[in-house]
């Protein structure tokens, strides 16, 4: 069964970094794409980032509002995924999901002081 779970969140101050990842377990991982996604509080689940399987040579695609900032990656050696967030602002505080297919883990909290 597939598993999904996330770590990394946290409190940074405004303009800070923080790093999330995602360790994948229950499927090959390196066959297949990775997302992250976000919710912010009141809002809906948008996508954040995507990386392709070792197949598509791990191509990789950003929503715009991220595009310059966010950088995601991958170890399929080690299953898992990762988000690197950099020039963090308070409207980026949401809750983080990774996915794979229809899955999503429990999500790890992301808030960014003023």
């Amino acid at each position: 069964q597939v598993e999904l779970v996330e770590s990394g969140g946290g409190l940074v101050q405004d303009g800070g970094s923080l790093t999330l990842s995602c360790v994948a377990s229950g499927f090959t991982f390196s066959e297949y794409s990775m997302k992250w996604y976000r919710q912010a509080p009141g809002k809906e689940r948008e996508f954040v980032a995507g990386i392709g399987s070792r197949e598509s040579g791990h191509s990789i695609f950003y929503a715009d509002s991220v595009k310059g900032r966010f950088t995601i990656s991958r170890d399929n050696a080690k299953n898992t995924v990762y988000l690197h967030m950099n020039s963090l602002r308070p409207e980026s505080a949401a809750i983080c999901y990774c996915s794979h297919n229809v899955c999503y883990g429990q999500g790890t909290q992301v808030t960014v002081s003023s």
